[in-house]
């Protein structure tokens, strides 16, 4: 088929990157990496990214110093599924966390496991969630005590602090892996529970500044699949849905601040120059775009996230990159690549190194999320394609020209092409996963 007639045609991810020891080599010293976790945190909840609604100066810091990532999706858009893949490199439905509260698979090492073997000291602080949300005992992992279970506004400077103290106490000269996993702005959840009454909304009238308008995709599809038309929709009016907006990004800027402490400690250390700072978070929030709020779905608030990467004096300033479609699954590869270390094995990511150095690399021309209901979406230069097993009903959207996911072309007898060659990329990525027992129901039709 030829390149005109389906915009989206291309090769899928190669497989891992043999990682090569060129840095041994050269004798340089491996760098220490600062891997911040945010949770709930959408892409565009960052001034830097264009919101002039949230001040987040910390985040900014990170993308004036290094690479943002634009095209950056989530594997599973929940939190246990998402973090499976961070630390593994690998699909939810291969690690086998395909809900919340599950364990990464017996055989399938975390980064903690598999960097501490290979001389890191490996440090976590906060939430972990696979399976357990707050825990002492994290395989492979020396855990730094803090954070409150559920109450973000209050345990995440619990673990800012507690890896600042870390950093300025710390004595050994070996490279670390610190993990600062942070639950903001995740208290969203709560407040959107307890603004189902009407008394909370009388207080929200005291706030002075401009409220956010209500997205431009507000308005939402009638005929969505059976999986996305339950998921919440809360009966607000114009002006209350605003104010949900303008206290998400409170709670954005809460996690802001702490990540603005972890960058001081590291600065304050002397540790800044030798250290790579990854940031990302598990998923986004809906923010009222079609009318959601919160996570477990596949439109691009929910799906999409930041992923930033910054080592100075190493990594382009102020990049942000539109070019390259990334993913939770890169993250393993990409801090092994700059360990010079081999990757584990069958990771189904590759390292963003080359991308962040800007060398001209052949990449993936796909990425794939997973969601509950054995929901699926697969996301190319041009299209996104989006369907749930015994669903009639298919979305399929054009990404040059309906960014914000309005227009559903699978029933387009003009997009037929489109649409049975994104329903041949995922039967074909899905063929390549080696999947977990308990992740073999669900698949989509073949």
């Amino acid at each position: 088929m030829k390149r005109r007639d389906f915009v989206c045609t291309g090769i899928l991810g190669a497989p891992a990157l043999a990682i090569r020891t060129a840095r041994a080599a050269a004798a340089v010293p491996p760098p220490s990496f600062l891997f911040v976790i945010a949770d709930q945190l959408s892409m565009d909840a960052v001034t830097a990214h264009g919101n002039r609604f949230v001040r987040t100066p910390n985040l900014d810091r990170l993308a004036r110093a290094g690479v943002s990532f634009r095209d950056s999706y989530t594997t599973y858009p929940l939190c246990s599924p998402a973090r499976s893949s961070m630390f593994t490199g690998r699909m939810p439905s291969e690690t086998g966390v395909i809900s919340n509260g599950l364990p990464i698979r017996a055989g399938i090492p975390n980064l903690g496991q598999w960097l501490g073997a290979r001389g890191y000291e490996t440090v976590y602080a906060g939430k972990w969630h696979v399976p357990n949300s707050y825990t002492g005992d994290i395989p492979g992992f020396s855990v730094l005590p803090g954070g409150f279970t559920g109450q973000g506004h209050m345990g995440d400077a619990a673990v800012s602090r507690a890896c600042q103290a870390w950093l300025h106490n710390r004595s050994s000269q070996s490279p670390f892996l610190l993990v600062a996993s942070l639950l903001q702005p995740h208290d969203i959840c709560a407040w959107v529970s307890s603004h189902t009454r009407e008394a909370p909304w009388e207080r929200m009238a005291e706030i002075p500044a401009p409220l956010p308008p209500i997205p431009a995709n507000f308005e939402y599809d009638q005929t969505e699949p059976r999986a996305m038309r339950s998921e919440r929709r809360p009966k607000w009016s114009e002006k209350q849905w605003r104010y949900y907006l303008w206290s998400y990004y409170r709670h954005v800027e809460m996690v802001d601040a702490e990540i603005g402490r972890l960058l001081d400690a590291l600065e304050d250390t002397g540790r800044a120059n030798n250290t790579v700072v990854i940031m990302t978070s598990d998923h986004g929030e809906g923010s009222g775009h079609h009318q959601m709020v919160l996570k477990n779905y596949l439109y691009d608030e929910a799906a999409k996230v930041p992923l930033l990467v910054s080592w100075p004096g190493r990594t382009p300033a102020g990049k942000q990159d539109t070019a390259h479609l990334v993913s939770g699954i890169d993250i393993a590869p990409t801090i092994c690549d700059y360990a010079g270390v081999a990757a584990p094995p069958e990771v189904t990511g590759r390292s963003l190194r080359p991308l962040v150095e800007g060398r001209n690399v052949q990449w993936r021309e796909m990425v794939a999320s997973e969601v509950a209901r054995g929901g699926r979406m697969v996301r190319t230069s041009e299209c996104k394609y989006i369907v749930y097993p015994n669903d009639p009903v298919e979305q399929l959207f054009d990404w040059k020209t309906d960014s914000g996911e309005t227009r559903n072309l699978a029933s387009d007898s003009r997009h037929a092409l489109a649409l049975e060659a994104h329903r041949r990329l995922l039967k074909d990525w899905e063929g390549r996963l080696k999947l977990a027992p308990n992740a073999a129901k669900g698949r989509v039709r073949g």
